[in-house]
């Protein structure tokens, strides 16, 4: 039996309802999680992902790792340091890239691992344990954060309390 739901959709009307789900998403990190952003260009990966560490207490800037492929931050999680690794695959041109770069080694279950362009990756790319899936959707975005294991289940039962309610269509 699930703890909760596997899966929650929500309509972010504006940037602050994207903001507001990064922060709330940022209170329900466990270290070790793993998370595949998927979206269209322009989806708001990135911009979840800002939202997400700057609510984690990172204070400084925070883009798209696109020409770096990765950019780790350290923040503090329940009073203890917490390594946060946003990755952006978008660039890469084969999934060996991720391998030859040392990528693997911070999927150790300590890190928390966040991946836009997952699908640049793939066989090589160590499974989520949630999948965040954003479109653009008349002024704002659609999302739908899909738990893939325990960790993702236990993730998005922190979530669902923080979250607003999604108003009747």
């Amino acid at each position: 039996m699930l703890p909760f739901k596997s899966r929650l959709q929500r309509y972010l009307p504006d940037e602050s309802a994207t903001s507001a789900l990064g922060a709330a998403l940022a209170r329900a990190l466990q270290p070790g999680l793993v998370i595949y952003l998927h979206g269209d260009l322009g989806a708001g990966k990135t911009a979840l992902t800002r939202a997400l560490l700057q609510s984690a207490g990172h204070a400084g800037n925070v883009k798209s790792p696109t020409y770096t492929l990765s950019e780790p931050y350290r923040v503090m999680l329940d009073d203890k340091p917490l390594n946060v690794i946003h990755y952006d695959l978008y660039r890469m041109s084969s999934p060996e890239e991720f391998l030859d770069a040392g990528f693997r080694e911070d999927f150790d279950g300590r890190n928390v691992c966040i991946v836009e362009w997952p699908e640049k990756g793939d066989p090589v790319l160590p499974p989520p344990d949630l999948r965040v899936l954003l479109n653009v959707s008349g002024p704002g975005r659609d999302v739908e954060l899909q738990a893939l294991s325990e960790l993702g289940l236990l993730c998005l039962d922190r979530l669902a309390p923080l979250l607003p309610p999604q108003p009747p269509a």
